[in-house]
């Protein structure tokens, strides 16, 4: 087994057993590093609230939220526009604004220098993203995403996936719950006509462990103890024809 896909596996068990923010950020601390990151952030903005978990320097944190650099932060600018990951840092923009500037050379003292973002839909105009941070070029973070894109993909949303759903239950909100997702009805449809993750996988046309990430984002969210279970449930609650 390679080591992104050890330390994935690994990354997911340990999701598990995490049960506060302190937990979860040494879940998340451990398993960036085995990819050779430095330090990763979790940032989850909704109603204009920001939440934030993070391995970065509490010095930095602490004057990002009293200076409101969300608002002009590119990185977040950027998660709430774009689909897919992206990496940033490097040399500077010809025509960025001067604040902006200003933010990524301020961010490079504090050790955060380039990285690579995985931006998460929430709905109603509610972002999150889970980022990968190095104080390295933004070329060795080019290399770092050309060989562990799905896997950083994929921690990016189990993180999310996990820390939304111990967030909503300690502010006493119901789980996303009840509403799934197109992908993530789709894939128990198949899943109720006995088809396979990998027969999924073909017919959805999405990597293997895109479909079991759906599917377990699935089971939390209606509360299921098993995938067959989560089945029966959305059929009662009329998520599935």
């Amino acid at each position: 087994m390679k080591l992104t896909e050890e330390a994935f596996q690994e990354f997911v068990d340990a999701l598990e057993t995490a049960t506060d923010e302190e937990g979860f950020e040494r879940v998340a601390s451990r398993v960036i590093r085995r990819l050779g990151f430095e330090r990763f952030a979790y940032l989850r903005i909704a109603d204009d609230t920001p939440t934030l978990l993070s391995s970065y320097p509490k010095s930095w944190t602490k004057r990002y939220f009293d200076l409101r650099y969300q608002k002009i932060d590119p990185v977040v600018q950027r998660a709430a526009k774009e689909y897919d990951l992206f990496t940033w840092g490097g040399a500077p923009i010809i025509g960025e604004a001067k604040e902006r500037q200003r933010f990524f050379d301020e961010a490079t003292t504090f050790g955060i220098k380039s990285g690579i973002t995985v931006p998460i839909r929430m709905g109603f105009g509610r972002i999150a993203a889970f980022t990968f941070a190095t104080a390295e070029s933004f070329a060795g973070t080019d290399r770092l995403l050309a060989e562990t894109t799905d896997v950083l993909r994929l921690i990016g949303l189990y993180f999310h996936a996990h820390v939304s759903a111990r967030i909503d239950r300690q502010l006493g909100k119901p789980l996303d719950g009840a509403a799934l997702t197109q992908r993530e009805r789709q894939c128990l449809s198949w899943v109720a006509c006995g088809k396979t993750i990998s027969d999924i996988a073909v017919l959805v046309q999405i990597a293997p462990r895109t479909v079991a990430f759906h599917l377990e984002n699935a089971r939390r969210k209606l509360d299921a103890g098993s995938i067959a279970h989560c089945v029966a449930e959305a059929f009662r609650r009329g998520q599935l024809l």
